[in-house]
């Protein structure tokens, strides 16, 4: 059996999409929500079975992948987040790069030649990285107007993928894919018309319209932070609306927070677009947090450790 295990964000979704278009196969899919990131554990495979895994860190899932590897089944592993030492195991085929400038959508193209690189730029608009989306179009020469559209339906996706968990989203992740994946090219999706597209994108416009009502809760030139109500569009735009804000303001770091069902915070970190760096060190110091240099986040935070994350943050960035 085939199993694909992959984040449930722009990122995670376009690197599949390149992948099962390149080597179509059945399989299970296992996703969730954008935080979701401790997937291996959901999976319930048996010698033999072969494993797809994107985007979700190594290191989050080391134990389960070590005991899915003794089970003993076959992985392929692409990522960019955090990974920690990587296991060397002759049924592990690993392609992992922390490099702030790649995702995993990226790294797929890479190692497909470029053979969907539309998708490739999607994902990467998706995942906030718009100086290294812009570079992986160049090959195909698209107007403006063209880069606006992909780079809009890779906020859309990865819009989708934020929430507690999939009773806040619009689509389930794996149905978004499994309508995605029969297209070859995003503008064959985007040419038609799709319902769930154009649902989507009054979706993002109407709860991004909400959050930029907000006030800081703390700002200098170098760091905001930014304290949502607990409602579901607030949940939804915790990652998308950090990702606008880093892209207004690059030279200052960002924290976005908002509840979870858990009676604490999850929180959204991005530092400067201008210096690419520090967000994973910062939430990886929090018992629940993780990410990339660029955008990490802590999936739970308790209440009362609100003012001790403030200040490791003025610390970080500041």
């Amino acid at each position: 059996m085939n199993i694909d295990i992959f984040n449930g964000d722009a990122d995670g979704i376009c690197a599949l999409i390149q992948l099962r278009r390149a080597f179509p196969v059945d399989a299970q899919l296992v996703t969730g929500v954008k935080r979701d990131i401790d997937l291996l554990r959901k999976v319930a495979a048996k010698a033999g079975d072969k494993l797809t895994v994107l985007d979700i860190s190594l290191d989050k899932n080391r134990h389960a992948l070590l005991d899915l590897l003794n089970t003993p089944v076959d992985i392929f592993y692409a990522d960019h987040h955090f990974s920690g030492e990587i296991p060397h195991h002759p049924r592990l085929t690993s392609l992992i790069n922390t490099d702030a400038s790649l995702c995993t959508s990226l790294l797929i193209n890479q190692y497909l030649d470029g053979q969907f690189p539309g998708w490739a730029v999607t994902g990467a608009f998706g995942d906030n990285l718009t100086d290294s989306a812009h570079l992986a179009a160049k090959p195909l020469q698209l107007s403006h107007a063209q880069l606006e559209q992909l780079q809009q339906l890779g906020i859309c996706i990865n819009y989708n993928a934020y929430g507690a968990t999939l009773d806040d989203l619009h689509i389930a992740p794996a149905v978004l894919y499994r309508q995605l994946v029969a297209y070859a090219s995003p503008f064959d999706f985007i040419a038609e018309q799709n319902d769930v597209h154009q649902a989507l994108r009054a979706a993002y416009a109407d709860d991004m319209h909400k959050a930029n009502t907000m006030k800081a809760e703390f700002q200098s030139e170098q760091i905001a932070v930014y304290l949502l109500p607990d409602e579901q569009w607030a949940r939804r735009v915790n990652g998308v609306w950090g990702n606008e804000l880093a892209n207004q303001h690059p030279n200052r770091a960002h924290a976005v927070i908002s509840y979870n069902q858990r009676n604490g915070y999850q929180v959204s970190v991005r530092a400067p677009i201008n210096q690419k760096s520090g967000a994973d060190t910062l939430c990886n110091r929090f018992p629940e947090g993780g990410g990339r240099k660029a955008a990490a986040g802590i999936n739970h935070l308790e209440k009362q450790q609100l003012s001790v994350f403030i200040d490791a943050f003025r610390v970080q960035f500041e």
